[in-house]
């Protein structure tokens, strides 16, 4: 696990800006996939006195059933809206995997705030920039209904809105939690159906009505951004809302 201070995510920030000409969003993105590859071939762990999921970290999220990561690439759905496809992998230290824990463009998220329980919150998956979405079409596999990605740069709609559901007050890391779509009322699930080519041992990634074993999802790898901290040593979370 990796934790970030406020401090060190804005020098991140200031060496982006010196960087000239370039996009900055997509060297944001590209330079965060290649560190988080990084630490994963490593196997370097940071301390974890951050026990909180909280908004702006950039996470990997496990299927407590099934033993797959969330996923999603560049690869879109041969049926159904078309879109860019989710699936679940088994591979631990695939790039692909990870999703940064943003607000919706109604509520904001701002970065360190602990995600509380009944919260509403986007997942943006991080090498593509499209935010996890859902919605009435059958899914490829299963005819569950579809999980995909949708939008750009991390602007989509409403349907990529999903409700965290946890039993405390705020989102623990070693807790499992389900994500109810704002929408359509459906948990996001695996049920173990497999992909063949080309994607193939991939497993589907949907949403079903239902809550169950198969719709239970922890935090697992990730960089976890901390709560800013006032000169007096008091922790505040009025900081601007910014986003990777």
């Amino acid at each position: 696990m990796i934790e970030i201070s406020e401090s060190h995510r804005r020098l991140l920030e200031f060496f982006l800006l010196g960087m000239g000409n370039l996009n900055c969003q997509v060297l944001s993105r590209f330079l965060l996939a290649f560190f988080l590859v990084f630490y994963c071939i490593s196997g370097l762990s940071f301390g974890t006195e951050l026990s909180v999921v909280t908004c702006g970290s950039v996470i990997k999220l496990l299927n407590i059933k099934h033993n797959v990561r969330l996923h999603s690439h560049d690869v879109r759905y041969g049926s159904g809206s078309g879109q860019q496809s989710v699936t679940g992998v088994s591979v631990v230290e695939d790039s692909n995997s990870y999703w940064t824990v943003r607000g919706t463009s109604g509520a904001l998220c701002n970065r360190g705030t602990p995600v509380k329980c009944g919260q509403t919150i986007r997942l943006t998956h991080v090498n593509t920039g499209r935010n996890l979405h859902s919605h009435y079409f059958a899914s490829p596999l299963s005819s569950n209904q579809e999980v995909s990605a949708f939008g750009e740069e991390g602007e989509g709609d409403n349907l990529d809105e999903w409700t965290v559901q946890c039993g405390g007050s705020v989102w623990k890391r070693e807790e499992a939690v389900r994500f109810l779509h704002k929408a359509t009322d459906a948990l996001l699930s695996v049920t173990g159906e497999q992909y063949g080519r080309p994607i193939h041992g991939q497993t589907e990634v949907h949403a079903m009505s239902s809550p169950s074993q198969h719709s239970l999802w922890k935090a697992m790898e990730g960089i976890f951004m901390k709560p800013s901290e006032s000169p007096a040593g008091s922790r505040t979370y009025g900081h601007p809302h910014t986003e990777f």
